[in-house]
């Protein structure tokens, strides 16, 4: 909706509606994975406060909440209409597989984590009925891939500080990190490319009265995935950096500007 400049109320109902669906069906996806991890999880010094691992979460309620809330996201994904239905179907089956073996093999899963984040745009853009850009969906491949090779980094880095080899069910080894370290940074920059390519684009004119402003978004992008890049090579990432973003205060600002960058340049 942001980025294809359709903040409409009319817009904006069906991808509410496709946000929850989303949560619900996450949700349910996310306990049956510590369910499939509680031992490993138990073990891990952070993990191991997680609802199931700490025993704030009887084990019982594993066996229906997952399905429950899946079933409920997905009803109401098929309430918005059919393409978001579907998606949301895609999503889901494909995050269950994630769970059950894709996420124990070796780079297909971060292959499938870049594309399941992926899937939650194409889902906004078939609820809010918006065409996404193929310059997203190659921006969005990209990022997420390299904030998925950095999660694992971030792994592989803590499990070096405690003398361990191996990341718990995942394929990885410590002696990975610097290819990890290599394919995280490169994909980062050819997200950054793919945003240069697009701010040069004929498309760019069709929503931009200002687009040399977006140059300034791509400055702000490259001081911000650098600055994440080094901190998770120096063990200060916490598991998931997408956590970390939504709760570190330099990235909070560089979304700022990028939305400042934006918007000014949408200006008239």
């Amino acid at each position: 909706m942001v980025l294809g400049h359709q903040l409409t109320p009319a817009a904006g109902l069906p991808v509410f509606e496709a946000f929850a669906a989303f949560c619900l069906i996450a949700s349910g996806i996310y306990l049956f994975n510590d369910l499939l991890d509680l031992s490993a999880d138990r073990s891990h010094p952070r993990k191991s406060g997680r609802p199931f691992a700490s025993g704030q979460l009887r084990i019982a309620h594993g066996l229906w909440l997952p399905p429950s809330l899946v079933a409920a996201g997905l009803l109401l994904a098929f309430s918005v209409n059919t393409p978001t239905g579907l998606v949301a179907a895609i999503y889901a089956l494909l995050s269950i597989s994630y769970s059950c073996g894709i996420k124990r093999q070796l780079v297909l899963d971060i292959a499938a984590l870049s594309l399941l984040y992926t899937l939650r745009i194409i889902c906004g853009g078939a609820a809010g009925e918006i065409d996404v850009s193929l310059w997203l969906l190659a921006f969005s491949m990209f990022i997420f891939l390299a904030l998925a090779v950095l999660k694992r980094l971030a792994e592989l880095i803590d499990l070096y500080g405690r003398s361990e080899v191996q990341v718990p069910g995942r394929a990885y080894l410590i002696s990975d990190r610097p290819v990890l370290s290599m394919v995280a940074i490169a994909s980062g920059y050819i997200a950054i490319l793919v945003l240069v390519l697009y701010i040069n684009s004929p498309e760019v004119t069709l929503l931009y009265s200002h687009p040399e402003l977006l140059w300034g978004v791509c400055l702000v992008m490259l001081y911000w995935f650098t600055r994440l890049a080094m901190l998770t090579l120096r063990g200060e990432m916490h598991d998931d950096p997408v956590v970390f973003a939504i709760r570190d205060r330099p990235s909070l600002i560089c979304l700022a500007i990028i939305g400042t960058l934006g918007l000014a340049g949408a200006l008239p």
